[in-house]
């Protein structure tokens, strides 16, 4: 029988090689958020403890660069801010912390983007709800059957495992492989310096 790390491994592997099956969806975001980027739309992304890190993870991916020298994406993860976070969550509620941020700044055009293991954490739902309210493009990374969140989401992004830890990973591995897509879209849409003329 294998130990408690080894079944950890080969479920990872499991779940990598399901990916595969996501592949299309991955391409589908991917193109969502270049087109969005060349309308001046702009990202915004949240979650909650991992998951909020996972969101922090693709906004640095975009406005640093993956693996290309180019132009920064706007991009902005809405649980970095602990002024307004921590001011939501005291005079209103901690659920609706994502969504009055993005009531106040998403519009159409922009893509919200939530990550969450388990698709029911009230405040990730609200902030999907608020987003489709505003006419924003709603995406959730998620995994298992998306709960809750999956009814808000124009595009999901469904992690192929029922465990958190290997959600999350599948979760680093599709904001990679959209950020491969964008650094490439991105370094080759800049324009070149004109050559001097004499």
């Amino acid at each position: 029988m294998p130990d408690q790390l080894e079944q950890q491994l080969d479920d990872h592997v499991a779940a990598a090689e399901a990916m595969r099956g996501l592949v299309p969806v991955v391409r589908e975001v991917a193109a969502l958020l270049c087109d969005a980027f060349a309308s001046g739309g702009v990202l915004y992304t949240f979650g909650n403890g991992g998951s909020a890190a996972d969101a922090q993870h693709l906004t640095g991916e975009l406005i640093g660069h993956y693996r290309r020298d180019r132009r920064p994406l706007p991009a902005v993860t809405l649980s970095t801010d602990p002024t307004v976070m921590t001011c939501v969550a005291n005079d209103y509620s901690y659920d609706d912390t994502f969504a009055r941020q993005v009531a106040a700044l998403a519009r159409p055009g922009d893509v919200v983007a939530a990550f969450t293991t388990s698709g029911r954490s009230p405040n990730v739902v609200a902030g999907l709800e608020a987003a489709r309210k505003n006419g924003a493009t709603t995406v959730l990374f998620g995994g298992g059957d998306g709960g809750p969140a999956r009814a808000h989401a124009d595009h999901a992004l469904l992690a192929p495992s029922n465990q958190t830890p290997r959600i999350q990973e599948m979760h680093t591995l599709a904001l990679h492989l959209i950020s491969e897509i964008a650094d490439e879209w991105a370094a080759g849409t800049e324009s070149t310096p004109e050559e001097p003329t004499a």
